[in-house]
C-alpha cells in the first residue's frame, strides 16, 4: 500500500516557468501507472516518493511505513527508505560487471546469502550468460532487465519505474512487459510505473492516474479512463479519439436518440442522459469506428460531408484525415477513389458516439 500527498513548487526564473505540484493518491498494490505529457510531474512524483526530491508540504506512506511527513519534520533518506528505482537511463555502474552491480546493491545481506541472491536474480532475469559484461558490452534489453534485477534485490518495499521501455525496440518492449508481469506476479512488490505511452498502460497497468500540469486529472482502471474519458483534456491527452464540437438540437428520451447539430450538418445520435436541449458538447469517436466514403448524392442520417486531406499508410490499413481534424482508420481505400481535396461523406455510428 503506498498513501502519497505531495506538494512541491518551483518558483518562477528569470529563464524558468514556475510549477506545482499537488497530488494525492493511493496505491493499494499492483501497478499503478502515473500518465501524462512531459512536464506533468510525473517523475517528480517517483522522486518525492523515493527521497530524492523534499516535498513542501504533504506525507508519503509506504505500507504504514513513513517515509515523509511535513507536520512532523520526517524525511527519510533515499537509503532508508528501501525503494527500488529503475531510471531512464538505467544508471548501471558502467566500471562494474553485471554480477558486480547487482553485488554492489546487495551489499546489506550477509556475504553467502548475498552469493545465493546475485546468482538467483542473473538466472531469473536471464542474464547469468554476460554476468562477467559491462553495461557497455550487453544489449539495451540486457542492460534494462540488470537495472531491474538490483532495483529488486535488496526487496524493496515498492519499485519505481520511470518510462522502463523507453528507447526499447519492438521485440525488446514485449520482452521487457514480459519480465514486468514476471514482477507483478513473482515478487508481489507494489509497482509505480511512469509513462506516456497509452498502449503501456493497458498492457501493465492496474490502476492509471492521469496527470496534468502537476495534477491528478482522472484516475480509475486503464480501461475505464480509456473507455470514459472524464473531460476534453483527458481524451486529447491519450490520443485516441476524434474530438468533434456539436450542439444537442434535440433529445428523445423514450427511443434513446439524439438530433445533433455538427457544422452545417445534423446527424441522429444517441440519447445523452444529463444533457439538455442547446448543449454545446464534444462528441468522442475512436477513428476506428467511423467510415467513409467519397460523396455521392445527399447524405444520410448519420453523415457528415467532409473534404479529404491526406491518405496515411498504417500498420493496419490507412488512415484518411480530413478537415476539422477528424480521422478515420480503414483497410486500404481503391486508389481510384481517394483523392486528396475531393469531399466525402463520414459515417458516425450512434453506438461510436460519447459525449465529453
Amino acid at each position: 500500500m503506498i498513501e502519497a500527498r505531495i506538494s512541491k513548487s518551483f518558483r518562477v526564473g528569470r529563464e524558468s516557468a514556475g510549477f506545482n505540484l499537488d497530488i494525492d493518491f493511493r496505491a493499494k498494490g499492483g501497478v499503478t501507472v502515473l500518465f501524462g505529457p512531459s512536464g506533468a510531474g510525473k517523475t517528480l512524483t517517483l522522486d518525492c516518493i523515493a527521497g530524492f526530491e523534499r516535498p513542501g508540504a504533504g506525507r508519503i506512506l509506504v505500507e504504514d511505513r513513513i517515509l515523509f511527513d511535513a507536520d512532523a519534520r520526517v524525511h527519510l533518506t533515499p537509503q532508508q527508505r528501501q525503494c527500488g528505482y529503475v531510471f531512464q537511463n538505467y544508471a548501471l555502474f558502467p566500471h562494474m560487471t553485471l554480477r558486480r552491480n547487482l553485488e554492489f546493491a546487495a551489499d546489506r545481506v550477509p556475504r553467502l546469502e548475498r552469493h545465493r541472491r546475485v546468482n538467483e536474480m542473473l538466472d531469473r532475469f536471464r542474464i547469468a550468460d554476460v554476468a562477467g559484461r559491462k553495461p557497455y558490452e550487453v544489449s539495451g534489453g540486457q542492460k534494462q532487465r540488470c537495472s531491474i534485477a538490483r532495483a529488486l534485490i535488496g526487496a524493496p518495499s515498492v519499485l519505481l519505474l520511470d518510462e522502463p521501455a523507453r528507447g526499447l525496440d519492438a521485440p525488446l518492449r514485449a520482452d521487457l512487459y514480459g519480465v514486468l508481469r514476471q514482477v507483478r506476479s513473482e515478487f508481489k512488490t507494489p509497482i509505480v510505473l511512469v509513462t506516456h505511452d497509452l498502449a503501456e498502460c493497458l498492457e501493465l497497468g492496474d490502476e492509471m492516474l492521469i496527470l496534468r500540469d502537476g495534477r491528478i486529472v482522472q484516475s480509475g482502471t486503464p480501461r475505464e479512463v480509456v473507455d470514459q474519458p472524464a473531460n476534453v483534456e483527458v481524451a486529447r491527452l491519450m490520443g485516441l479519439y476524434n474530438l468533434i464540437p456539436a450542439e444537442i438540437m434535440a433529445l428523445d428520451p423514450a427511443r434513446k436518440s439524439s438530433r445533433l447539430r455538427i457544422g452545417e450538418s445534423e446527424i441522429q445520435g444517441p440519447y445523452f442522459p444529463g444533457h439538455l436541449l442547446g448543449d454545446r458538447v464534444h462528441l468522442c469517436a475512436m477513428p476506428s469506428r467511423l467510415s467513409a466514403v467519397p460523396r455521392l448524392g445527399r447524405p444520410g442520417p448519420h453523415q457528415i460531408a467532409a473534404r479529404l486531406l491526406r491518405i496515411t499508410p498504417t500498420a493496419n490499413g490507412t488512415r484518411l484525415e480530413f478537415d476539422n481534424d477528424i480521422a478515420v482508420e480503414c483497410a486500404a481505400p481503391d486508389p481510384q477513389s481517394a483523392k486528396p481535396n475531393e469531399e466525402w461523406f463520414i459515417e458516425l455510428p450512434p453506438s461510436a458516439l460519447k459525449v465529453v
